[in-house]
């Protein structure tokens, strides 16, 4: 892992969204993750998670 998915996983359990739009730009996947974590934040955070680590 690179210094800068390092950073992106930390983002992403403080503030998934702007981990999801950070790596994957604003589309279906920040969507995605805005209603997951809506609904409740563990979601967006397993959603995220996979979202940054993904290659």
């Amino acid at each position: 892992m690179s210094k800068r998915q390092h950073a992106l996983v930390i983002i992403a359990i403080l503030l998934p969204p702007v981990a999801v739009f950070l790596k994957a730009g604003a589309g279906k996947d920040l969507l995605i993750n805005i209603v997951l974590c809506l609904f409740f934040w563990f979601p967006g955070l397993l959603h995220a998670l996979w979202v940054v680590t993904k290659e």
